[in-house]
């Protein structure tokens, strides 16, 4: 992944200069020390994927820069202030960074940041139709339609808004068929479209279906993966 750092810091740029050389699937492709130099790369080349950001910049702070790009690319922001993060989720930031960096946090960040970079690279997916078998007929579903998958022994139902689909199917076999982006498993018995999850409880979530509230097991060794996968803004 293409990445550029941009700070005006020269401290927090050596340290992340340092972090992603050691990092074999990140690729520096530049580092700026204000945040029009940035746009003006950003502008240039199409390939940039990742950019990491500083908020308090000279002429155009990070909140402008993010604000001045018609389709930002991923973006991790760097902050010795905990001040700006509700503001930076609002730009839909993968994550936010409080100075000084550690290793092991910068880590943390890349990895939601690939899981960032996927889920865009699988938008397509969500507008892709397949062909479901019902009774005698076969009958077209687009992929975001379906709101949640449910594990019945050898089979498997597709639930979307307004009807169900069951086919015979393992689960590991249907999960493996799902865009990574859009759908995540929650339970040995449950797969749901992450877009329609409206709040996570202790051993549960909610999904909001046509104004309706579903509630979906959520088990005990899938709870993290499922916190990791999402955006969580918590202290």
């Amino acid at each position: 992944m293409n990445c550029i750092i941009v700070d005006d810091d020269k401290i927090s740029c050596k340290v992340l200069e340092n972090f992603v050389r050691k990092s074999p699937s990140l690729n520096l492709a530049g580092v700026f020390s204000d945040s029009i130099s940035a746009r003006n790369i950003l502008s240039q080349r199409t390939d940039i994927e990742l950019v990491f950001l500083d908020i308090e910049m000279p002429e155009m702070d990070g909140f402008d820069f993010i604000g001045s790009l018609e389709t930002p690319p991923n973006i991790i922001v760097g902050s010795s202030s905990e001040s700006y993060a509700r503001k930076a989720f609002d730009f839909n930031v993968v994550d936010y960074l409080m100075k000084p960096v550690t290793y092991a946090r910068f880590c943390k960040a890349i990895d939601k940041a690939f899981k960032y970079y996927s889920r865009k690279e699988t938008q397509n997916s969500a507008e892709e139709e397949i062909f479901i078998k019902k009774g005698s007929s076969l009958v077209k579903l687009k992929i975001r339609e379906i709101v949640y998958v449910e594990a019945l022994e050898n089979y498997v139902t597709l639930h979307t808004e307004n009807d169900q689909f069951t086919i015979h199917f393992t689960m590991k076999a249907i999960e493996d068929h799902m865009p990574a982006g859009m759908f995540v498993r929650v339970h040995r018995s449950y797969i749901v479209n992450k877009s329609m999850i409206q709040a996570i409880k202790d051993n549960s979530l909610d999904l909001l279906v046509a104004g309706n509230i579903i509630s979906i097991p959520v088990g005990k060794s899938f709870r993290d993966d499922l916190l990791e996968d999402i955006n969580v803004m918590a202290r």
